[in-house]
């Protein structure tokens, strides 16, 4: 519409914050999440090196985020959204699946967090998730797929011969502390 123009420049600039701002802390979080797969020998040892004075995942952070950033300059706007949701929501649903399914097999273990009505909430979680997720088009579902399976592949070829996990767990570094 005409006289609008600022509006739509407004909005574009919004979305792309958003969308970084969504990425930034997808990529703090996934450090964590190599951290751990790399204590327990699923992915390279390099993701456990933590920095000697801030005691955080620094290599790792390092290359998702040298990763992220030229993944993002050769690929459109529109596709980075796009494939920033549909991980965002699958990731979500299994977060809802996960906590289900500990609760239900595990109901003993101590809770850092309190979940109500765990089987309805988590049951509306998946369905909605799952629901925004169906709306977002076939091709969006193929990159999904794509990547889970070079994903597994690595995860399953690696971790296969290097895991730890039926290992007593490795001393932590001075300063990080984990609880199971």
């Amino acid at each position: 519409m005409a006289g609008y123009e600022w509006l739509s420049k407004s909005v574009t600039l919004a979305i792309l914050a958003g969308f970084s701002s969504v990425i930034l802390v997808m990529l703090l979080g996934q450090s964590r999440v190599f951290f751990s797969m790399s204590r327990d020998g699923l992915v390279p040892q390099t993701f456990s090196d933590v920095h000697p004075r801030f005691r955080t995942p620094y290599k790792s952070n390092i290359l998702f985020f040298i990763f992220t950033g030229i993944f993002a300059a050769f690929i459109p706007e529109d596709v980075v959204g796009e494939m920033t949701s549909i991980g965002t929501l699958f990731a979500f649903i299994l977060v809802c699946a996960g906590v289900w399914i500990i609760r239900v097999r595990s109901p003993e273990l101590e809770r850092g967090f309190r979940v109500p009505a765990v089987p309805v909430v988590s049951t509306l979680g998946i369905i909605v998730c799952g629901a925004m997720i169906y709306g977002l088009g076939w091709t969006n579902w193929m990159r999904l797929i794509v990547w889970l399976a070079i994903g597994l592949v690595f995860y399953f070829s690696y971790g296969r011969s290097h895991s730890r996990i039926d290992a007593p767990p490795p001393e932590m570094p001075e300063g990080i502390r984990m609880t199971r």
